[in-house]
């Protein structure tokens, strides 16, 4: 669990015996408990290793989280594997000057009755976490009220402008699958759909089957926002492969929000984290959200 990782690296590390892996979450939590004296445990993962580590978490102990997993609705991760590291650094160079919360939602959410179309989350409890505006993200928090209506005009319009022979990468979450439900298809709420003149070519598709779908032509992508997080790429839909992101670029990505979600966000922007650094700060700048039919709110899009 990392011990080969850290083997090559100049780094004073103590190796703890854990005896036979079972490759289940009760590892997490054997490692967890067996770091006794820790200051901050440090995982990998998202909201379901979230919380092993802070079932097993030691006294006085915080966490940070590197955000990798699909689903990171927790307010324990970094807004990126680079802010995480940029937060550590500061932790050991200057710990005065980092702040702590002692009330960082550990969120999860019910699959199978996000798969029926409810959103379902659960909190789980309370961790202490390192806290620093630019570089943690927030829990994922619901819409405030009921804009059905204004998200499936924006839907609408958004199906209406759509360009022949264009493969329209459709992103996870009600938000997104407002379109794919205006075109009269039936969206994969965790996973991605691909819509090329006006058609569904592809359900809850792999990065695979959206290369060979795409070819060598344009690609646009459809995204929602997560809700208080504000992340567009990086949570929940890893399935559309850096490479697609950078050829639909900044101009291809459509994203549509309601004004209530962008107006609570924690954060007055939004991110991305596509696991490339270099296309990050790519696809840095100004974004137009759509907030109805022919409404749009202007956003910076950044990376941690």
């Amino acid at each position: 669990m990392g011990a080969a990782q850290v083997a090559d690296l100049p780094l004073a590390a103590d190796i703890l015996e854990l005896g036979k892996p079972t490759f289940t979450a009760e590892d997490t939590r054997k490692a967890v408990a067996a770091m006794k004296g820790a200051d901050l445990i440090l995982f990998a993962g998202g909201d379901g290793t979230a919380r092993d580590v802070a079932a097993a978490l030691p006294e006085g102990a915080g966490m940070l989280g590197i955000p990798c997993g699909v689903k990171m609705h927790s307010g324990v991760f970094a807004l990126s594997p680079e802010g995480a590291g940029h937060l550590l650094a500061g932790l050991l160079a200057a710990p005065e000057r980092i702040q702590w919360r002692e009330d960082a939602e550990i969120m999860d959410i019910d699959e199978a009755a996000l798969r029926a179309g409810h959103l379902s989350p659960h909190l789980y409890g309370y961790a202490r976490v390192p806290q620093a505006r630019t570089r943690m993200q927030a829990a994922k928090g619901g819409a405030r009220r009921n804009s059905a209506a204004a998200l499936e005009e924006a839907a609408q319009a958004i199906v209406s402008e759509m360009a022949e022979d264009v493969l329209y990468i459709v992103g996870p979450g009600s938000s997104a699958g407002a379109v794919t439900k205006a075109l009269g298809f039936t969206p994969t709420v965790l996973g991605v759909d691909a819509i090329r003149n006006r058609e569904m070519v592809a359900r809850d598709a792999t990065a695979g089957m959206l290369r060979e779908l795409a070819g060598e032509g344009e690609v646009q992508l459809v995204l929602g926002v997560t809700g208080q997080q504000g992340f567009v790429l990086g949570r929940g839909n890893q399935q559309i492969p850096p490479d697609l992101i950078r050829r639909a670029g900044l101009n291809g990505l459509i994203i549509l929000a309601t004004e209530e979600k962008l107006s609570a966000l924690a954060t007055p922007r939004l991110w991305v984290d596509t696991g490339e650094p270099d296309l990050d700060a790519n696809l840095a700048g100004f974004v137009r959200v759509r907030t109805d039919a022919n409404k749009f709110m202007m956003i910076r899009l950044g990376s941690g």
